[in-house]
């Protein structure tokens, strides 16, 4: 086998390797002979057909085989030969061959770079989290309190308020004609808790039981049903009853209700949950520091085509959003941005796959039941179903593989970084990376105007 490479640039490579015709001819012929063994030609005994008849009914198929074969071979042999770590599946064209001729090939394709050496050890990345206390807690009761408590009809002569609970029935219609899924009845609505279009239940504030009104309002833009969207409506009304809530008790009969012998077996158990809800919003906040500390420490070049599959992936789901929203086709000058964020995931995939090579990091079987448990969390009742889906379906089966080697690599990681420990508010943990997002977004826009002025 001779191997040329061509003149290239970057991380593409361009290699045309010739087959000598005798390593083909030799292939061919003994895949003919083993052929010959195994099929039954009526007219000859088994195994005793002539090769020339063999050739001419089975030689196009077999030749093809052999073909794919020696080229599949022979690219393996140039990966070794060359010491090359393929980006993407190669592109490889037939450049000449003809029976009892040399077969000559071309081979396309991107290199993984050259990564840099990695010292995490001087990387510094921020840990936010919040503790549980005793307000949080006590809210987290009151919550569980107020889903459960009862109503009771308002037996006084009064109007509705915001809270109150109108038991109505109603029409809705559009330009005169009633719409599906318009109409219900003895339909207990609270009031102010925003489960109707926008402007209903503040139409219904004021009302009496035993009244009858009209609501008009205007479907959202965004609303689901594309038919109703941005549309008036119009609602006929009854208001049967007028129910109030009870008020939320927050006891041992609460306790009870959840299977608990105590309140004070209820909060530890509540306390407990909520611990593991701020770990686990903690250290999403904790990962993404880190892919930011990864990202600004480790510049490189990355192959265009990962990039160019990787926007298109981001792109695409971009134009769905929009659509999904009612809007033309999304900004074409955005597509600078995001190529940028196409870089960057590829470069951040690319740093966890190699670190996870070095280190010899693989996802145990215990890692993947422990993952698939978590992910069975979401959907309570469903969990034999979603563990028949992972062993059946291939595609789920590798996203929750590689989200468990990530996971594993961005913590063998994190031992090496150095964590700053900071301290904030519940309110502050759950809307940490809005805030930094929206400084992100004014620092990129003072440099924008920045840069506008410059040029003026």
């Amino acid at each position: 086998m001779k191997i040329t490479e061509n003149k290239t640039e970057g991380l593409k490579k361009d290699y045309n390797i010739v087959v000598p015709s005798k390593d083909i001819a030799d292939k061919f012929d003994a895949k003919l002979a083993e052929v010959g063994k195994e099929v039954s030609i009526a007219g000859f005994r088994p195994g005793k057909a002539p090769l020339p008849f063999l050739k001419k009914k089975y030689g196009d198929s077999i030749m093809g085989e052999v073909l794919d074969r020696v080229i599949g071979d022979s690219v393996q042999e140039l990966f070794k030969e060359k010491d090359i770590r393929p980006a993407l599946q190669p592109k490889i064209e037939i450049v000449s061959f003809k029976d009892g001729e040399d077969l000559e090939f071309s081979v396309k394709l991107e290199v993984l770079p050259d990564f840099p050496a990695f010292d995490f050890s001087t990387l510094k990345v921020k840990k936010v989290y919040a503790e549980v206390e005793d307000k949080d807690i006590e809210k987290a009761l009151m919550d569980l309190a107020k889903n459960r408590r009862d109503s009771e009809k308002v037996t006084e002569d009064r109007a509705a308020e915001k809270g109150d609970i109108t038991v109505i029935d109603f029409v809705g219609s559009v330009d005169g004609t009633e719409f599906p899924g318009g109409k219900g009845n003895s339909f207990p609505l609270e009031l102010g808790s925003g489960s109707f279009i926008p402007g209903f239940e503040d139409q219904l504030i004021g009302t009496k039981a035993g009244t009858e009104t009209v609501v008009k309002v205007k479907f959202p833009d965004t609303y689901h049903a594309k038919d109703l969207a941005g549309k008036d409506a119009e609602f006929k009304v009854t208001v049967k009853e007028l129910r109030t809530l009870k008020e939320p008790t927050v006891n041992d009969d609460l306790a009870k209700a959840f299977g608990q012998e105590s309140i004070e077996k209820l909060q530890e158990i509540m306390k407990a949950e909520l611990s593991k809800e701020y770990d686990n919003v903690s250290y999403g906040h904790l990962k993404r520091a880190l892919l930011d500390a990864l990202a600004d420490a480790y510049k490189f070049e990355v192959p265009e085509g990962m990039k160019e599959l990787e926007f298109e992936s981001i792109w695409k789901q971009v134009e769905q959003e929009e659509k999904a929203k009612g809007n033309d086709t999304p900004d074409e000058a955005l597509k600078a941005e995001y190529q940028d964020i196409a870089d960057r995931r590829v470069r951040l995939g690319l740093i966890i796959s190699e670190v996870g090579k070095n280190e010899k990091i693989q996802p145990t079987s215990a890692d993947i039941n422990r993952a698939l448990i978590a992910e069975a969390g979401r959907y309570p009742g469903q969990e034999k179903m979603l563990f028949e889906f992972y062993s059946k379906n291939a595609q789920f089966r590798d996203s929750i593989q590689a989200q468990v080697f990530e996971d594993k690599v961005v913590s063998f990681i994190l031992e090496k970084v150095q964590t700053e420990p900071h301290k904030v508010s519940i309110e502050e943990l759950y809307s940490w990376y809005d805030k930094e997002d929206e400084k992100a977004a004014a620092k990129k826009e003072g440099k924008a105007k920045a840069s506008a002025k410059a040029k003026e």
